[in-house]
Formats: C-alpha cells, sequence, structure tokens
C-alpha cells in the first residue's frame, strides 16, 4: 500500500469487533452450556483462528459474517482434536486456550505461525505448572509448539510481574477447574474483559483492588453477546483526525471500558479535540461514539499504571508525538518488545527513517515533535498495528510512503484501507 499527504478527512466511521471481546465471546461459550448468540464479532484472522480451534475439539460454531452462534460443550465436554491446535497469528488464542487445555481429560499440542513460535509463554507456562498443569514447550525455549496434557488443577495465588490480561485471562481460566480460589495480583489492573464477561457467564468471579479472584464453575451458560468496537482498531482514525489539518471524524461505537481507554487520556493529555457522546452499556462493556476534530498537540510523559490500558495504541501515539510541540517520553513500555514485533525498535526505525527526532530507551521512547516527516518504505514485518500506524503517518508526511507486508491488517481489521480512503473522498 503506498499513501500521500491527505486533504482533511470527513465522515463516519464504523470500527469492527473488539478481537478481545470476540475471542472471550468464542472461548466461553464453546466451554458453557447451551447457545450463546454473538453480534458484531470481529472476522479477523485472529479470531477466525479461536474458532477452528474450538470447532476441532468437537463444538458447533456457526459463522454468519457479523453473527456468530456457538453451541457450547459445557465445562467439561470438549474433546481431545485429531490434530495440532493451531492459532496462527494469535497470541490471545494460544495463552487463553492453555488455560482451557490445562484441566482438560486429554493431550494436545498448541502452535502458532513464525511469530507466535517466538512469543514468550513461559509467562503461562509457570503460573499452570504451580496449578499442576503439565505444559511441555516441545523446543525447550519457553515458546510454542507446546503440549498440554490435562490435569486435575489447585488453586494459587499468583503475582503476576507482567500486568497482561493474557496471563491473567489464562490462569483465572484454569482456576475455573481448580480445587479451589484462584487468585491473580498484577502491580497495574490489566483488561477486564474475562473477569466481566466470566461472570456474565454464571462464574464467580470479582476483584479487590488489582487482584482478580475466581472460584471453581459447576458450569457456565450461554448469553447473548454484543461485541463492542474496538478502541484498538479506533487508534488509527483518532490519529488520523486529529493529525490531518481540517479533519472531522465521527467513529461510532466504540468500546470504552477504563482498563482499555487509555488513548483517550493521553490524546486529552496532548491537548486533543475529542468527545464521547452516546454513552450506552453493551453486555456489559461501556461504549460511546467520539467525535474527532483536528488539533494543535503538544507533548506529554506516559508512564506507570496507564501504560495496560493502552499497550497496543503507543505505537499510534508515537506518531502523534512526532507531530506535537515539545517532547513526549514513553516510559514501562518493555513489554512492546514481544508483541507480534519489537515494536519499540519498529517504531524507531521507521520513524526516523521518516525524519523524526526519536530515540529509543530500555522500556520505551523519546520523541521530540514538531520535525516535518517524509515519506518513506516501511517493512511492517506483517504487524497489523505497524501497518496501520504508518498508513496514518504516511497521510501526514511529505512525499509517497509504501507499506510492505500491508495485508498483515486483515489479522484485526480486514476492511482498515477502505474505510480510510472512503474518508478522503
Amino acid at each position: 500500500m503506498k499513501f500521500k499527504k491527505a486533504s482533511p478527512l470527513k465522515g463516519e466511521v464504523h470500527i469492527p469487533g473488539d478481537k478481545s471481546i470476540s475471542h472471550r465471546s468464542v472461548m466461553f461459550g464453546s466451554i458453557a452450556k447451551g447457545t450463546t448468540q454473538i453480534s458484531h464479532f470481529l472476522q479477523g484472522a485472529d479470531c477466525l483462528s479461536t474458532i477452528s480451534c474450538f470447532q476441532k475439539m468437537g463444538v458447533a460454531i456457526e459463522n454468519n459474517g457479523d453473527s456468530v452462534i456457538v453451541r457450547g460443550n459445557g465445562l467439561r465436554g470438549l474433546k481431545r482434536p485429531d490434530t495440532v491446535l493451531d492459532c496462527g497469528n494469535s497470541g490471545t488464542t494460544t495463552r487463553l486456550i492453555s488455560g482451557i487445555l490445562s484441566a482438560q481429560n486429554f493431550d494436545v499440542t498448541v502452535t502458532g505461525d513464525e511469530s507466535i513460535q517466538k512469543r514468550p509463554m513461559k509467562r503461562i507456562i509457570e503460573p499452570l505448572s504451580l496449578m499442576g498443569a503439565q505444559i511441555e514447550s516441545l523446543r525447550q525455549n519457553g515458546c510454542a509448539p507446546l503440549h498440554i496434557t490435562g490435569r486435575p488443577l489447585q488453586a494459587i495465588h499468583y503475582h503476576s510481574r507482567i500486568p497482561s490480561a493474557q496471563v491473567k485471562s489464562a490462569i483465572l481460566l484454569a482456576g475455573l477447574y481448580a480445587d479451589g480460589e484462584t487468585r491473580v495480583t498484577e502491580d497495574y489492573v490489566s483488561r477486564n474483559h474475562s473477569e466481566l464477561m466470566l461472570r456474565s457467564f454464571g462464574a464467580d468471579v470479582r476483584c479487590e483492588g488489582t487482584t482478580a479472584i475466581i472460584r471453581p464453575a459447576g458450569e457456565l451458560y450461554g448469553k447473548q453477546i454484543t461485541v463492542p468496537g474496538d478502541i484498538s482498531s479506533a487508534a488509527p482514525f483518532l490519529a488520523a483526525g486529529l493529525l490531518v489539518p481540517g479533519s472531522e471524524l465521527l467513529i461510532r461505537q466504540v468500546g470504552i471500558n477504563p482498563t482499555r481507554d487509555g488513548i483517550l487520556h493521553v490524546c486529552q493529555a496532548m491537548g486533543a479535540g475529542i468527545t464521547l457522546m452516546n454513552e450506552q452499556d453493551a453486555s456489559g462493556e461501556p461504549t460511546a461514539d467520539i467525535l474527532v476534530k483536528s488539533s494543535s498537540l503538544h507533548g506529554t510523559v506516559i508512564e506507570g499504571a496507564i501504560i495496560p490500558t493502552l499497550i497496543d495504541e503507543l505505537p499510534m501515539i508515537a506518531v502523534m508525538a512526532c507531530f506535537a510541540e515539545g517532547t513526549t517520553i514513553i516510559k514501562d513500555a518493555a513489554e512492546l518488545k514481544v508483541k507480534e514485533s519489537n515494536r519499540l525498535e519498529v517504531m524507531v526505525k521507521n520513524l526516523s527513517a521518516m525524519g523524526a527526532d526519536v530515540t529509543e530507551t530500555e522500556d520505551g521512547m523519546i520523541i521530540r515533535g514538531g520535525k516535518p516527516l517524509h515519506g518513506a518504505v516501511i517493512d511492517s514485518l506483517l504487524d497489523h498495528r505497524i501497518a496501520m500506524t504508518f498508513a496514518v503517518a504516511g497521510l501526514c508526511a511529505e512525499g509517497e510512503t509504501e507499506i510492505l507486508g500491508a495485508e498483515c491488517v486483515n489479522i484485526s481489521y480486514p476492511g482498515f484501507y477502505e474505510d480510510l480512503m472512503k474518508l478522503m473522498r
């Protein structure tokens, strides 16, 4: 894909369903009793990997496009798959499904694509093993492929050194099958979609401060779920609306869960013109329409407890910082190194190639804004967030920006480029 400096962006955009919530709706529906009906489901490659894995374990799942119907097998009704479970590029699928598989009465191998086979799985292997799970990294490197042999599990209280919803969720899902109360304590609260949705399915889940607590379940029960728009997919439009002069965009029905809305707080701290409208509640998840108007931004410091609430949006925030007056400092973001790519390294390399004044630090970046960017050839490294981020950068830079591997946006937002182009007409 190639991008040039854009004229004002105008119009409305309807964001696809939230990736994290789409994953969980299929997983929890699969181990629930009865039927789960999911509307506004994200038809991205990652979520389709989750559907495929549970279909291989005997769950009847009907995918009708925007809606998905899951006829659950019950908490202990999954069947041993005939083949390896392939999670594709999905870290969410790989880590969360491991928590469920740890307690089943069969063994299975879980793997994924080349990227997944490099991403750290020791962070789930360790706590699940403490619960009695038998998980082996087949290459002995702490990564997938993982061979999991289901066993009876015992409850633990685990202090997670990394505020990660995937780690927390894997432990909580194993806790559904454990022999007592399972607790996960984090330094900062990570995304709480699992806690909210498990509770709605009938699980005994509660939170005390930064600790999530779950008791073993007799059964979960299917329900109707409306998936809100994904704020991570809204981020490119937030940034483009703010950065392209004269723009005004309305982004419809975006999830604004407080454990995910960090980018909105950063935008406000940078002086952005954004307004929340039509606030509602969709299946326990708050949503709003977001009105975005082009704005003059200024630098800020992003660190600490807000980081888990915007970890996937930090690349887009880094682009915003390039066009802001003054310096923006991002700290406590070492987790970006172990995403689909090393996003710290990739952002610094590519922004520098476009003329930005950016320095990588041990756990973040220092961006000195106000320096004009120019077009460049950007290697996305098949990371969907990187491809979307530099599409926006290309709309604001002089000359032409070419993104290699641009099709990787299909992982989370198959219609991204089409939606972006509609706003330029």
